[in-house]
């Protein structure tokens, strides 16, 4: 595979003909002639781009002959489109005029990183979304950025989701919004099936790896996703998107928009409505959502109200394949009730106020709103009556201690809260003071639907009810210094503080009361060195402090202590940009006290904890390049090297024949689900004006399904490939019509992404159980989108 695949990298090199090379610089000034440092500079459909140095100066090289569309944006200022005609070195000076109104990019600039930080991260443009966006999730999107592995438990990337980057599992990967914590305050997870098709209403994600700036909400262990909603469309517009594919998935998108009406108000919709079948048996997927933003804008302020909602029908697909399928059923569910499914609906309301006092000086505001309810429905066979509060049933002959029923487990939750920025800059000084206030209110209860004897129980009795009530607050203040023009100092210092009070009982009727409070300080710091032009050295160091979650509480011994996590996180690396090449290399060492882990160890009732085990670490070296030896052919590519280790791990192995566990003490063991190796490969050809064509390559290492380093409980590496064409062009009155074909997993690779593992001793040899989650082979998706 990969003989052919230099084949034709080697193929597309030689149909491209050979072109003179030429330079484009110039200035890039305000109407007062003062200089505009960072302003970025692009050929449009290229990925020809550079921005503006110290003294406000540019330069493009390496471009062929040809004809152009240049942009030159800068914040605070209108953005420039000019016609160029390339067949000589051109200088072209340009004058910026300030803008009417400020940029959307000053919403998340308190929580985002840039050149000037010490930070590894990578920056998905709205460009990227709208060309990777079919019908998949965002984990699916990020799919080729470093350190990044995604699974699916339906198998299609459609339904429910997940990510981890450097190993690192989604309750400890910070999602914002806007800003605004994504998160759930109490499992700490992202649950990506509640907002469907919401990459339709995104226009920008960073992803910054390691513990990255401050921000609000959970802490982040392995990673910040900052997502930027829809910016101000100057046109009014209309769209229509269409997308089908195998396992019967298909997708509808509505969207349109006023564009800048009156010089300050703009509306846009979004509505989405998306199914599949599932690659797994009966895993279908019914999910819709609505996105509406309304906004004011001036020169100075923007006040900015959106609205997404989103409601998604699943059927469950959590239980995994058995190991002993997997050669001749690899569609298995073990679930066969009609009605195992998990039903949710999620609002959110965001009201975002930006004010520019000065070109130097921004306030940023929001307030947030976000319910859920919805629940998962079970079919559980011979359940005790003592379970669910239920009074045995006495006869003339027998009693009933037992019954087959149908139980509804819901979740009713509110997070309100808000968050705040504010940035100056002072010649050589950059300072960003931040933070916010937020409270989650949880209801959690279980309901019976149906029993096969119902003895004393009611429609709609709660077996179980607690609720989690968390407030957490946090401010940071980042400050960026230039010691002249080569060394950038970075710092940045956070205070969180959380309280956490649990009230109720648990579903197997345990008395969950319990109240935590955590005061966290996190400082960082770093600097930037620039060796030359386009050249970029690095290194930080960041302490990151991380509370435990619901389930670590709810599910610990009466006599089990549970400790917050600390990481230490140091990162350092080099790039190099150019016209043609881009490259970098990041070097990490991850560094944890208390991480907490599954050992195998069980509480009063049975059930699994989480243990804080004293030392453990991630360490590795992250490389990327991308090459553009010609317009029209582009080359990415990103590879992760890393160990993810546990210095001395204690295992406890269920005995079957004693009815307690075995003590398996072990020395360094690898940490579960954090692959040593993972790279990606990109490679894009456009052989004709609108039209593209793209090969994605992706290899995932072996990874462990437990912390004991076992070859008998592994996934196996996999090296999956997808290929896509698409055509677009203007026609008639429809200002662009675009078509694409992708098929996915082209190869057919049978492969797992993910799987549980459960050991135990029996008759004294260890045996297990696995559930695996086979993802699909080969599969195909068409699209269709109008643009008006």
């Amino acid at each position: 595979m990969i003989k052919n695949l230099a084949l034709l990298v080697i193929a597309l090199l030689l149909v491209i003909p050979g072109e003179s090379q030429n330079l484009i610089k110039g200035s890039i000034t305000g109407l007062s002639q003062e200089k505009l440092i960072g302003a970025t500079v692009r050929l449009i459909g290229t990925e020809l781009a550079t921005a503006s140095d110290r003294e406000g100066t540019y330069l493009l090289s390496d471009v062929q002959n040809g004809f152009y569309t240049m942009e030159v944006r800068y914040v605070g200022y209108s953005t420039l489109t000019k016609r160029i005609k390339v067949d000589q070195n051109l200088e072209i000076d340009i004058q910026l005029k300030q803008s009417p109104i400020i940029s959307d990019a000053v919403i998340v600039k308190g929580t985002r990183a840039n050149k000037k930080d010490p930070i590894v991260y990578s920056q998905i443009s709205e460009m990227e979304i709208n060309s990777g966006n079919r019908t998949q999730d965002i984990p699916y999107l990020l799919n080729m950025t470093p350190s990044m592995v995604v699974t699916s438990d339906a198998g299609t990337g459609i339904g429910y989701t997940g990510l981890r980057i450097r190993g690192t599992d989604p309750s400890r990967i910070n999602v914002t919004v806007n800003g605004i914590p994504y998160n759930d305050s109490e499992s700490h997870d992202v649950y990506w099936v509640d907002i469907p098709d919401f990459i339709s209403s995104v226009d920008n994600i960073q992803i910054q790896r390691g513990i990255g700036t401050s921000t609000n909400g959970a802490a982040a262990f392995g990673a910040n996703i900052n997502i930027q909603t829809k910016s101000l469309s100057a046109e009014p517009y209309a769209e229509l998107h269409s997308t089908l594919g195998s396992f019967n998935t298909l997708k509808n998108t509505v969207s349109a928009g006023t564009g800048l009406m009156n010089d300050h108000f703009t509306a846009d919709f979004r509505l989405s409505n998306l199914s599949s079948d599932g690659f797994i048996d009966r895993a279908f997927a019914k999910m819709n959502s609505v996105y509406f933003a309304v906004g004011w804008y001036s020169k100075k302020s923007i006040l900015k109200a959106t609205v997404f909602t989103g409601h998604e029908l699943t059927y469950q697909a959590w239980g995994g394949v058995p190991a002993e399928m997997l050669e001749n059923n690899r569609t298995y569910n073990p679930y066969t009730y009609e009605n195992e499914v998990d039903d949710y609906q999620q609002n959110h309301f965001q009201l975002h106020w930006s004010y520019q006092f000065s070109h130097d000086l921004n306030f940023n505001m929001a307030l947030h709103h976000t319910s859920g309810n919805g629940y998962y429905e079970q079919f559980k066979e011979d359940q005790d009556f003592a379970d669910y509060l239920i009074n045995p049933i006495v006869n003339e002959t027998d009693t009933i201690f037992s019954t087959d029923l149908v139980r509804r487990k819901w979740l009713d939750n509110k997070f309100s809260g808000a968050v705040y920025n504010l940035s100056y800059s002072l010649n050589n000084l950059d300072v960003y003071v931040g933070g916010g206030w937020n409270q989650y209110d949880g209801d959690h209860f279980g309901r019976i639907i149906w029993a096969q004897y119902a003895s004393n129980s009611t429609p709609d009795d709660d077996y179980y009810f607690s609720n989690g009530l968390k407030t957490d607050f946090n401010n940071f203040i980042k400050a960026n210094y230039s010691l002249g023009k080569k060394i950038n100092l970075f710092a940045d210092i956070q205070y969180r503080m959380i309280d956490y009070t649990i009230d109720g009982r648990d579903d197997d009727q345990r008395d969950l009361s319990q109240y935590h409070k955590y005061n966290f300080f996190n400082p960082k710091g770093g600097l930037v060195y620039t060796p030359a032009k386009n050249h970029r050295l690095y290194g930080s160091v960041a302490v990151g402090n991380r509370e435990p979650k619901r389930s670590n509480f709810t599910d610990a011994r009466p006599d089990q202590v549970i400790k917050p996590e600390q990481m230490i996180d140091f990162e350092g690396g080099y790039g190099i940009k150019s016209n043609k090449l881009t490259t970098s290399v990041n070097l990490y060492y991850m560094d944890y006290k208390d991480q907490l882990v599954l050992t195998g160890e069980i509480n009063d009732v049975g059930s699994p904890i989480m243990v804080n085990v004293s030392d453990s670490y991630r360490t590795g070296i992250e490389f990327e390049m991308t090459w553009n030896p010609a317009n029209n052919l582009l080359w990415g590519v990103n590879a992760s090297i890393s160990k993810n280790k546990i210095l001395s791990f204690d295992e406890y192995v269920d005995d079957w024949d004693t009815w307690g566990q075995q003590l398996v003490s072990l020395e360094e063991t690898d940490l579960a689900f954090s692959p040593n190796l993972i790279a990606a490969s990109r490679l894009e050809w456009k052989p004709l004006t609108g039209m593209t064509m793209r090969l994605d390559s992706k290899y995932v290492g072996e990874q462990y399904l437990d912390n004991t380093s076992s070859q008998n409980r592994m996934l196996d590496a996999y090296f999956l490939n997808d290929f896509m064409i698409s055509y677009e062009r203007p026609f008639r009155s429809i200002k662009n019509v675009r078509i694409f074909v992708e098929v996915k997993n082209l190869l057919n690779h049978q492969y797992e992404s993910n799987a549980w593992v459960y050991s135990y001793f029996y008759q004294g040899a260890r045996s297990q159980m696995v559930g695996y989650y086979p993802q699909a082979g080969r599969n195909y998706l068409i699209g269709l989108s109008l643009s008006f």
